[in-house]
């Protein structure tokens, strides 16, 4: 059984100091939800900033390089984004592997660097509206998974795994819940394969793709859903906490 349902924010390119004060509104309403893991991932800039705001939620980063130091101008290593404050790292999400032609194998690269800092990682998934259409949809995510994984010495608290498919982000549309609960069973799957079904079973795996407070119950209802990867809806905490109260009422349901 995994923890409980786990809730994180992706700012993306967005946010100034000016946003501290939605962080600090996050948190505090997070201290009374308990029963819900809550994290934020903020640009580069704002991690220390945000980790000397906030008590109670997770802080992280939304990228590092795979390497620990070196010439690289204008990248970040996971030791700098660790020394920073970031507890955990989003790996491979889709605008990181379209927008910067990330492969498979850097990914695997980047996770290896994250995990030797110390950090938690979220690895991203997710496949074309066009692949989807070719009925190649799970053949297609898996084959990321499988060629991202690494070895862990303790794959319930190294990694989570978001499935993100790409045609639904920030469009406002969803998978079906039919097609949500096929491919997280098949996501479970290749983490049995890898690390085992103690430890699969312990690995979160997040949804991610227009979730907002409306839809957010039906989506963390299904099986094999361990919580979300918010992108836009986390830019305020009101509609964020929305998100949050959504998985509160289902442990509550529950339990």
């Amino acid at each position: 059984m995994a923890e409980r349902p786990y809730i994180v924010g992706n700012w993306k390119m967005n946010g100034t100091r000016a946003m501290l004060s939605e962080a600090r509104a996050i948190d505090r309403a997070s201290q009374r939800y308990m029963k819900v893991e809550v994290a934020l991932a903020p640009p580069f800039t704002l991690i220390h900033a945000v980790g000397r705001e906030v008590e109670q939620i997770g802080v992280g980063a939304q990228d590092c390089h795979a390497e620990p130091d070196g010439a690289h101008t204008g990248d970040i290593s996971a030791t700098m984004a660790l020394d920073a404050g970031a507890k955990f790292v989003i790996l491979g999400h889709s605008e990181r592997r379209e927008n910067h032609d990330e492969s498979d194998a850097l990914i695997a690269k980047k996770m290896a660097a994250a995990f030797d800092a110390g950090l938690r990682v979220i690895l991203c998934c997710g496949e074309s509206a066009e692949t989807r259409e070719a009925g190649r949809a799970e053949e297609f995510v898996l084959g990321q998974l499988r060629a991202s994984l690494p070895e862990l010495t303790d794959p319930q608290q190294q990694l989570t795994v978001a499935y993100e498919p790409i045609w639904a982000i920030g469009t406002g549309k969803v998978p079906t819940a039919g097609d949500i609960t096929a491919m997280h069973g098949a996501i479970r799957g290749v983490l049995k394969e890898r690390y085992g079904a103690d430890n699969a079973e312990a690995i979160r795996i997040l949804y991610g793709g227009s979730v907002k407070a409306d839809n957010a119950r039906e989506i963390l209802d299904l099986p094999d859903v361990d919580g979300a990867l918010v992108g836009g809806a986390s830019l305020t905490a009101e509609n964020f906490l929305g998100i949050v109260l959504a998985a509160v009422e289902r442990e509550d349901e529950a339990n």
